[in-house]
């Protein structure tokens, strides 16, 4: 399946490209979530009349990106949770815990795009989790896991 991206997607294209994708990813996910359309000639031709819109959209993305994460580079996280005496959790912190902790530091940010590669945090230390704002756009929070008293 032929698609047009809309905007930036990781690993896949800019704006613009025309690019072949398998067709459920296309059908179930580029095109209802509105990143691509389908490459018909009626299609492209759209969307050349459209192009300096999407550009200028996905401009105003990546400027908002950018102020988001010279606020969270700023940022470090103290979350305190139970644990036993070997610093093992009763439980874990997962994208949903720390999304919510950022946000209440005045950030917003959502569960997706907190990227925690080996899994939730189980155990008590230092970590650096990072945050994917915008294909171009990474940072990297610090949150401290304490033991609660």
């Amino acid at each position: 399946m032929n698609v047009i991206l809309l905007e930036k997607i990781g690993k896949l294209g800019g704006l613009g490209d025309q690019v072949s994708v398998k067709a459920g990813f296309g059908r179930n996910y580029l095109i209802p979530q509105g990143k691509a359309v389908t490459a018909t000639p009626a299609s492209i031709e759209q969307f050349s009349v459209r192009r300096a819109e999407l550009e200028k959209v996905a401009a105003e993305k990546l400027v908002a990106a950018q102020a988001r994460s010279a606020k969270l580079a700023e940022l470090t996280i103290t979350l305190a949770v139970k644990a036993g005496d070997d610093g093992k959790l009763f439980g874990s912190i997962g994208t949903r815990d720390l999304s919510a902790a950022i946000a209440e530091q005045g950030v917003t940010i959502t569960k997706t795009e907190i990227r925690l590669p080996e899994g939730p945090l189980r155990t008590i230390g230092e970590f650096a989790v990072a945050v994917n704002l915008h294909p171009e756009v990474d940072t990297v929070v610090t949150v401290n896991v304490v033991a609660e008293d």
